[in-house]
């Protein structure tokens, strides 16, 4: 199949990515600090550069309704579960575990991928 943009030469192609990404980037910080403003929300810790960058990460490998936070610590006790600390912000990938279970979740952790119970995570 022909790709819309598949005429155009490569510099330009990566310079069209590149500038749909940074105006992406450019919505999603004007929405985050809207969202802030709005809900100063108790017990929510501010998050560091690096989680920042992680968050940034995984919005744009899994968009904004994917995005989870840890509502307490997990430790995880199984194979495959992971240990997350409250506050983080994790993408949902499946909303059950390789048997159907589906108080337990499959995540990305912006790097591990593991299952953590359904139960600690809420809409980010």
């Amino acid at each position: 199949p022909q790709l819309p943009h598949g005429h155009m030469p490569l510099p330009s192609f990566w310079k069209l990515v590149e500038d749909t990404l940074q105006q992406s980037s450019a919505q999603l910080q004007t929405f985050c600090q809207a969202f802030e403003t709005v809900t100063p929300s108790p017990g929510t810790q501010p998050l560091t550069p690096a989680e920042e960058r992680k968050v940034l990460s995984l919005v744009s490998k899994h968009g904004p309704d994917k995005l989870y936070q840890v509502t307490s610590n997990i430790s995880g006790s199984r194979d495959l579960d992971l240990t997350l600390l409250r506050g983080q912000i994790v993408a949902l990938l499946q909303s059950m575990d390789t048997r159907g279970n589906t108080s337990r979740w499959l995540v990305d952790a912006g790097g591990p991928r593991g299952f953590v119970p359904a139960a600690k995570l809420r809409p980010y």
